[in-house]
C-alpha cells in the first residue's frame, strides 16, 4: 500500500515546523544539511533540538548561515537546486514545484511575471533550506502521498518586506486558494508562505485523516509560544488502507447533507444563498425539482457540508431562503485522490486538479474560472485554454 503522510495543522504550518516534524519521523538531519550545503551554501548549518511546547515534546530545527542581503528570482533558485550534487532528481523536482507555488502567488499579488518576481522572505537562505530540506526528507522517509487537515492562518497583522499587512499575508492567501481554512482567533501568523506552498504542492486532499495504518508520528515546533495550545505541527506517517468499499487508493471521509423543500423563494434568492453557502465552506450546493403538497412545484435545496460547518450552513439557509425546516443526515464519501497543480501555458498560468484513478491512471480538470479569465485576456476560447493546458501537462 502507498506510504502516506498526514499533516495535522492544528497550529498552522511553516517551513521549520515541517522540517522539524520530518526529522522527528526519522529523516537524518546530517544528510539534509549535506544536501542543502551542496547547493553552493558551504557555511550553512542545520541543527535539531528537542523542545517543549505547552508541555508537549517536539523537534525545533534551526538553520544557521552568514548574513546576506540577496533578493533572488525564481531562476536563481532553480540554478541553486540544479547544481546541488547531494539532492536527487525527485527531490529537485519537488523543491522546484514548491517554489513555483510561491512564484505564481507572488507574481499575481505584485502584478509581475514569474521571470521578474522577487522572492523576499521565501528567497532567504533559511526558507530555501526548509523547502529543499523538506523535499530531501520526503525521499528519505519514502513518502509517496500527502493529505492534510484544514489549515488555520491566524489573525491580526504582521510586517513583511512590503510593509504591514493582514494575516494571512497576501502571498499566503493566494497560495491557499482552494484549500479549506480552519477558523482561528489567535493573533499571529500561524501559516507562512513556505508552509502553505509545501502543502499546496504536495497534499492530494484536505480534510479528515484518511484510512491509514499509522507507523510513526513526528512533531515539529514553531518558534513562538501560543496561548492555550501547543505551537506544533504533527505529521502522521503510515500506509493507506483499503476503504469501506474495498477500493485501494480511494479516499474516504464523512460529510453532512442538509436538505429543505422550498416553493416560495425566488430563483435569484436561491442563487444568492448558494453563493453564500459555498463561500462559507459548503462542499456542494444543488437544486432538484419536486412536486410539493397541494401540487405546487418546488425544489429540494441540498447542501453537502463538512461536519464542522453545519451550524453556520443552517444559519445561512434560514436567513437567506424561506425555509422553515432543514433535514440533515451524515454520509460516507469515497473520493478520487487529487492534487492541485498550476500549469504554465503560453497564455499564462492556469490551475487544475489532477485526479488519480484506482487503476493508477491520472486525468486533468482545468479550473473554469482560470480558463475563462485567460480566454478573455487573450481573446481566445476556453476550449483553446483547456487544450493548451492539457497538452503542456501531458508533456511535463
Amino acid at each position: 500500500m502507498p506510504r502516506i503522510a498526514y499533516f495535522d495543522c492544528l497550529s498552522g504550518i511553516s517551513g521549520d515546523m515541517t522540517l522539524g516534524a520530518l526529522v522527528d519521523l526519522g529523516a537524518d538531519v546530517t544528510a539534509i544539511e549535506a544536501a542543502v550545503r551542496s547547493m553552493g551554501l558551504p557555511e550553512l548549518s542545520i541543527t535539531a533540538e528537542i523542545v517543549k511546547k505547552c508541555g508537549f515534546r517536539a523537534i525545533h530545527v534551526k538553520v544557521g548561515h552568514p548574513d546576506e542581503h540577496a533578493h533572488r528570482h525564481l531562476h536563481h533558485i532553480h540554478e541553486m537546486i540544479d547544481r546541488a550534487t547531494e539532492v536527487d532528481e525527485t527531490a529537485k523536482d519537488l523543491a522546484k514545484k514548491i517554489f513555483q507555488e510561491v512564484a505564481v502567488a507572488e507574481a499575481k499579488v505584485h502584478n509581475s511575471t514569474l521571470e521578474k518576481v522577487h522572492f523576499h522572505e521565501v528567497g532567504a537562505v533559511d526558507s530555501i533550506a526548509d523547502i529543499v530540506g523538506t523535499a530531501v526528507a520526503f525521499g528519505i522517509l519514502g513518502i509517496e502521498r500527502v493529505a492534510a487537515s484544514p489549515v488555520p492562518t491566524g489573525t491580526g497583522h504582521i510586517t513583511i518586506a512590503h510593509g504591514r499587512v493582514s494575516v494571512p499575508a497576501p502571498a499566503t492567501a493566494d497560495i491557499l486558494r482552494g484549500v479549506p481554512i480552519a477558523p482561528s482567533d489567535i493573533e499571529a501568523e500561524l501559516t507562512t508562505p513556505t508552509g502553505a506552498a509545501i502543502l499546496k504542492a504536495t497534499s492530494e486532499s484536505f480534510g479528515a485523516m484518511p484510512g491509514m495504518t499509522i507507523q510513526s508520528i513526528g512533531y515539529g515546533a514553531g518558534t513562538r509560544d501560543l496561548p492555550g495550545q501547543a505551537n506544533v505541527l504533527r505529521v502522521l506517517l503510515g500506509e493507506l488502507t483499503e476503504n469501506h468499499g474495498g477500493i485501494a487508493g480511494v479516499e474516504a471521509d464523512r460529510a453532512v447533507v442538509l436538505e429543505t423543500n422550498i416553493d416560495d423563494s425566488t430563483a435569484e434568492q436561491l442563487a444568492d444563498c448558494a453563493e453564500r453557502l459555498l463561500a462559507a465552506g459548503a462542499l456542494d450546493v444543488f437544486q432538484t425539482p419536486c412536486t410539493m403538497k397541494k401540487g405546487r412545484a418546488g425544489i429540494v435545496f441540498s447542501v453537502i457540508a463538512p461536519p464542522s460547518r453545519v451550524g453556520l450552513i443552517e444559519q445561512i439557509i434560514f436567513q437567506h431562503t424561506s425555509s422553515i425546516g432543514i433535514r440533515r443526515h451524515s454520509v460516507d464519501r469515497h473520493k478520487l485522490i487529487r492534487r492541485s497543480e498550476t500549469i504554465e501555458t503560453k497564455y499564462g498560468p492556469v490551475r487544475g486538479k489532477v485526479m488519480t484513478l484506482p487503476s493508477g491512471q491520472t486525468r486533468l480538470t482545468i479550473e473554469d474560472d482560470d480558463a475563462r479569465a485567460l480566454a478573455s485576456a487573450n481573446q481566445t476560447t476556453t476550449t483553446e485554454i483547456r487544450r493548451e493546458a492539457t497538452q503542456v501537462w501531458m508533456q511535463s
